[in-house]
Formats: C-alpha cells, sequence, structure tokens
C-alpha cells in the first residue's frame, strides 16, 4: 500500500494513526503482522509510473476535512484514497472514523485482483460444484486429500507446510443467535478436526487454541449472511498450530449451511498472505 504523504507528517501523530489503523496488525496471526505492508511516499515523488501502483492512500494537510474514494484515477486496476484536513487533528480523526471503510476499499481491490490472476490456471472443480451445488475458484496447485459424502479437505504444499481449505454442510437452524452460533462454531470445526484431521501422533488432531480469544463477526458471501470466525488451531501435544478462518454460509435457499474453513500450517514464516489466498478462494463462492 503506497501511503502518499510528507516526510514531516509520516513522522508526527498522523503517521502514527496510519500504522495503528490501515497498518494495524491482522488478527488470527499467531505473530504481529500487518493488513497491509505500508510505503510511505512523499507527494514530491509521487509521478510517473509511481503512480501505477494498485492501492493508493494519499494525505492532503492544508485543505477541508474529508475522505474520498477513487477508482483507477491512474491505472487499472486500482483504489485510491484521499484523507485530508485542516489540521493533523482533522486528519487523524478522518483516518479513525473511516478506518473500515478504507481498509474494506482496499482488500476487495485485491480480492478481485488476486482472482483474477487464479483464474489463469483454475483446478477443475466441476466434481466439487456438483457435489456442494456451488462454484468456486481455486488454482490447480490445490490437490484433494479428501473427499466424503459431505466432506471436502484441497490443500497445496508449500516449502514449510500447507495450505488448507475444508468444506462440510450442516442443517439450517433459523433458531440460533449469534452468541450461540459462536459456540457452536468452536465445538463444530473441533469435532471436525477430531474426525479428520489428525495429528502425526497417534490420538492427536486439530482443535482450537483456548488461550486465544476468537474474533467473531458478519460478513457476505455470495450475497448470503455469513458468520465468520478467525482464530488459532493446535494440536494438543505436538507442538503444531497456525492461524484458521472460519466462515458459517447461511445457504436458507437450500436450507443449509455451508461451512468453509482455510487453516495454514506454516512453521517459522509469516501467513499473512497465505490466509488471504484462502480469504480470496472462499469469496469465489457463488452458492447455486
Amino acid at each position: 500500500l503506497s501511503v502518499v504523504i510528507d516526510n514531516d507528517l509520516w513522522e508526527s501523530s498522523v503517521g502514527e494513526t496510519i500504522r495503528s489503523t490501515v497498518g494495524a496488525p491482522l488478527y488470527g496471526l499467531p505473530q504481529d503482522e500487518p493488513q497491509f505492508t505500508l510505503r510511505q511516499l512523499p507527494s514530491s515523488v509521487f509521478t510517473g509510473f509511481v503512480k501505477n501502483t494498485r492501492l493508493i492512500l494519499k494525505v492532503k494537510k492544508g485543505v477541508a476535512a474529508a475522505t474520498k474514494f477513487y477508482k483507477d484515477p491512474y491505472a487499472s486496476p486500482q483504489q485510491m484514497v484521499t484523507v485530508s484536513g485542516m489540521t493533523n487533528q482533522e486528519i487523524r480523526d478522518q483516518l479513525t472514523i473511516n478506518q473500515d471503510k478504507i481498509v474494506e476499499a482496499f482488500r476487495v481491490q485485491e480480492i478481485q485482483e488476486r482472482q483474477r490472476r487464479t483464474k489463469k490456471t483454475l483446478f477443475n472443480s466441476k466434481a466439487i460444484n456438483k457435489q456442494f451445488g456451488i462454484n468456486i475458484r481455486f488454482s490447480s496447485l490445490y490437490r484433494i486429500a479428501n473427499q466424503t459424502d459431505n466432506f471436502l479437505w484441497i490443500r497445496r504444499d508449500i516449502k514449510t507446510g500447507t495450505v488448507n481449505l475444508l468444506l462440510y454442510t450442516l442443517p439450517y437452524d433459523d433458531t440460533l443467535t449469534k452468541e450461540v452460533l459462536s459456540e457452536r462454531v468452536i465445538t463444530v470445526r473441533d469435532s471436525i478436526g477430531k474426525r479428520y484431521i489428525s495429528g502425526p501422533v497417534d490420538g492427536t488432531y486439530m482443535t482450537t487454541e483456548t488461550a486465544y480469544t476468537p474474533y467473531f463477526g458478519v460478513t457476505k458471501v455470495s450475497n448470503l449472511t455469513t458468520f465468520e470466525t478467525k482464530s488459532i488451531w493446535q494440536v494438543k501435544d505436538a507442538f503444531m498450530s497456525g492461524p484458521f478462518i472460519n466462515y458459517w454460509i447461511e445457504d436458507k435457499p437450500n436450507n443449509r449451511y455451508l461451512i468453509v474453513e482455510g487453516f495454514v500450517f506454516a512453521p517459522s514464516v509469516r501467513k499473512r498472505d497465505y490466509i488471504f489466498e484462502l480469504e480470496t478462494i472462499i469469496k469465489s463462492i457463488v452458492t447455486k
């Protein structure tokens, strides 16, 4: 993310606010990693090919307080957000008030770009589409690790481990509150881990790290209300752990929850980009 801001502002409280909002750590990772890698550019060098970068946050001081969003102002694909204010405090207020909208705009742009690139080498998912009644797009680098009537595990091998995606369904229950559902998500994923995701030692399996507080939120997948969970998984007594993202998609037309979970096992390396890859795959789902 290119942050176009003069050096004095970047070194001031304005820069601190940018780093603590747009550049804040991504929740649900074992180690702190910023949700965006920030590259500061003084306005004097923001010319020529530099303007072609995909994500731009531009900060202006001395003009009326505002936050504005621009699609493809200098290149395509591109998302630019300008934040302005007469004073440092006004700029900081704009960043704080609008941080969720700013982050979402950039994330949507990056998801679209990753999905566009994935289309070049797609896995032939016709059998999966038929099994679950969905369209889903992911790279041909993935392979099927386990498949039953109502369970699918695909994975991609990386140098230090694996990137994994699980799909399964449960009957829809319109009496579940958000509070009850948050508990059920953990209970169900632990039962799935015990049944399908075994550890390296007999009797061990993937479960949820109890010392880490999960993030629970609501989003949209295939334009359907979706319950999102982010936290840490572990294999007890095996010293294995990593991040996961879990989505319960309320597929009311088909009277079911479509549950999709991505998890990463990648010791000693950063995991943000792998989690983003999984989110991009999940957000490609379209139910039939």
